[in-house]
């Protein structure tokens, strides 16, 4: 079960690596009008949600108890991103706002996975 546990935290690390590259990736093309969310961003908020979802449920199934108040914050700061993702993902050209707040949000959720004990 380890083995599984490890292979969920490293697929959780990429969905992050997906959504925080792939949103800084475009942040260069905000001046020319081209910024857009690109798949990547929505794929890895989804692999984000998927993977802790697993995750938890692994600490159930190990008789652990998981901090439920923490994994309740970082699954609504998860929500908030991916609806924030899911309201821009057809316009052509986003804001260097709406990025800014997509990466904003994955670094919270990170600095809660590592901050709160």
């Amino acid at each position: 079960m380890e083995i599984v546990k490890g292979i969920l935290v490293v697929l959780h690390l990429v969905g992050f690596g997906a959504v925080f590259g792939s949103t800084l990736a475009q942040l260069s093309m905000v001046k020319e009008a081209r910024a857009r969310i690109t798949p990547g961003i929505l794929h890895g908020a989804t692999l984000l949600f998927a993977t802790g979802l697993l995750l938890v449920a692994s600490i159930y199934m190990l008789g652990g108890t998981p901090n439920n108040m923490k994994i309740g914050v970082k699954t609504l700061v998860l929500i908030v991103l991916i609806v924030v993702i899911l309201m821009n993902r057809k316009k052509e050209n986003v804001s260097a706002g709406v990025l800014g707040a997509i990466a904003g949000l994955s670094l919270v959720n990170v600095a809660l996975a590592v901050l709160w004990h």
